[in-house]
C-alpha cells in the first residue's frame, strides 16, 4: 500500500507521540505542532525536522493553516487526574480543550483524536466528560467513539487513558470503526455516539528498612541495607496486610512515600503509570564478588551492578566468585521510560534551541516521557484509520 500523506495539526504536542505513531502506521506526516513547553518543542524540532511550529494553541487559527487532515490533542489533564485536585473543566489548564475544539470547528479535519486520563470520566460526577461530548456534537457532522485503553496491552506499563476518535464520514464498505482495541478486557468499555449536531446526549535508589522488614519510607537518595533485605521486598501500602511484596523485575512507585492511604505501589512485572517526575523504581539483583588468593583466602569483596567474566577456574588465585547477594532498588533510566512509552532510545536526549542542538537534562526527559502519549497505542489506532484517508 502506498504511503498516505496527511497534514497533521498536533496540539499540546509534547515530544511527538501522535506524529510517531502515525508514521509507524505507514503515513507520511506533515506536522504543524503547537506546544508551550520549550524543552518539548526543542525535542520535537530535533526529531521531526520538517515539522512547522505554530506556537501556543491560543494563537493558532485555522485560516492560517493549509488543509488539515488530522488534529490530535492530549490536552493538559491535571485538573481531571485522580491524583490532582479535580478542578475539571473549571481548571485553568484543562479548559484549554476548548481551544482544540475551536480548531476542529475551524479546520474541519477528516479525523480528530483526543487522549486524556481516566479521571475525565468521573470529573464532577461525569458532567465534564459529557460537556466535552456536547461540545463535539455542537461542531456538527462528526461521529465519535471512545475506549479506555491500557498501555499494558502493548508495553509493560500500567497506563489507562481515554482515546476518543471523531471522524466526519464513514468509508465505503464494511468498516466498523476503530474500537475495540487491545486486551480482552477492552471490549466492555467501548462507546460510540453519533454527534451530528444532536443535543441532549447524555541515579540509583534504595530503601531503608524497619525492624519489621517493611520500608517505612522510599527515598530517592538512600540505599538498601543488604543485611535487612528479605527474599521479597515489603512495600508499605493501605491494604489489610499493610504492605505489598515486590521481587526482581517488579516496579515500585515511591511518590508520596509516607502516605498511609496509597495502594498499587508495586507493579508485578511491569511499570506503574509513568509520571513527570519518574517516581518509579525497579527491583533488580545486586551481585557481590569475592576475590580469593591462590590458597582460596578471600582478599577482597565488592558489590557490582553486573556480573563480570566467569572464569573456568573461578575460586583460584586472583579470580572472583560471583553470586546474587540481595536485591537493590534503582530509579528507572530515561531510556527505560522512553521504551515504556514506545519511543526509540534517546528520543528525548537532545533538542534544538534557537537552531543549536543541545543535550537534554534527565529532569526534562522524565517529565516529557510522563506527559507523552504511548506511541504503540496511537499506532494501533492509526492502523484502523487508513480507510478514512483513502481518496
Amino acid at each position: 500500500m502506498p504511503m498516505k500523506e496527511i497534514n497533521q495539526l498536533d496540539l499540546f504536542s509534547g515530544i511527538g507521540g501522535f506524529h510517531l505513531g502515525f508514521e509507524r502506521a505507514g503515513y507520511k506526516v506533515n506536522s504543524y505542532f503547537s506546544e508551550v513547553d520549550k524543552h518539548a518543542v526543542a525535542v520535537y524540532k530535533h526529531q521531526f525536522k520538517d515539522s512547522t511550529y505554530v506556537g501556543s494553541v491560543t494563537d493558532v487559527r485555522g485560516a492560517d493553516l493549509p488543509r488539515i487532515d488530522l488534529i490530535t490533542f492530549g490536552s493538559p489533564c491535571q485538573d481531571f487526574s485522580l491524583a490532582g485536585k479535580r478542578a475539571g473543566m473549571e481548571g485553568e489548564r484543562s479548559s484549554l480543550i476548548t481551544e482544540a475544539i475551536r480548531l476542529v470547528h475551524e479546520c474541519r479535519p477528516r479525523v480528530f483524536i483526543w487522549e486524556n486520563v481516566k479521571g475525565t470520566f468521573s470529573s464532577n460526577d461525569g458532567a465534564d466528560f459529557w460537556a466535552i461530548i456536547q461540545a463535539f456534537a455542537n461542531i456538527g457532522g462528526y461521529r465519535c467513539e471512545w475506549q479506555l485503553l491500557n498501555t499494558s496491552w502493548f508495553l509493560p506499563q500500567n497506563r489507562e487513558r481515554i482515546y476518543l476518535v471523531g471522524y466526519s464520514t464513514a468509508p465505503n464498505g464494511d468498516w466498523e470503526g476503530v474500537f475495540p482495541l487491545g486486551g480482552s478486557d477492552g471490549k466492555d468499555n467501548v462507546k460510540r455516539i453519533k454527534v451530528v449536531g444532536d443535543r441532549g446526549t447524555g541515579g540509583q535508589q534504595g530503601m531503608i528498612y524497619g525492624d519489621d522488614g517493611i520500608a517505612p519510607c522510599l527515598n530517592a537518595h538512600s540505599f538498601a541495607d543488604p543485611m535487612k533485605i528479605k527474599e521479597t521486598l515489603k512495600v508499605k501500602n493501605a491494604t489489610q496486610k499493610g504492605y505489598e511484596e515486590a521481587t526482581i523485575g517488579d516496579s515500585i512507585n515511591y511518590s508520596n512515600p509516607n502516605s498511609k492511604t496509597r495502594n498499587g505501589r508495586v507493579g508485578k512485572g511491569k511499570a506503574n503509570t509513568l509520571d513527570t517526575a519518574c517516581c518509579q523504581a525497579v527491583v533488580e539483583p545486586k551481585i557481590i564478588g569475592y576475590t580469593r588468593d591462590a590458597k582460596g583466602k578471600v582478599t577482597d569483596h565488592h558489590l557490582k551492578d553486573t556480573a563480570g567474566t566467569i572464569h573456568t577456574g573461578s575460586g583460584g588465585g586472583g579470580n572472583t566468585d560471583q553470586f546474587i547477594q540481595d536485591y537493590r532498588i534503582r530509579r528507572l533510566t530515561p531510556i527505560e521510560c522512553e521504551r515504556l512509552q514506545g519511543f526509540p532510545d534517546n528520543h528525548t536526549s537532545k533538542g534544538i534551541y534557537d537552531g543549536e542542538v543541545k543535550e537534554m537534562s534527565n529532569t526534562q526527559r522524565y517529565k516529557q516521557c510522563g506527559n507523552a502519549v504511548t506511541v504503540d497505542v496511537v499506532q494501533s489506532i492509526a492502523n484502523k484509520l487508513h480507510p478514512l484517508f483513502e481518496e
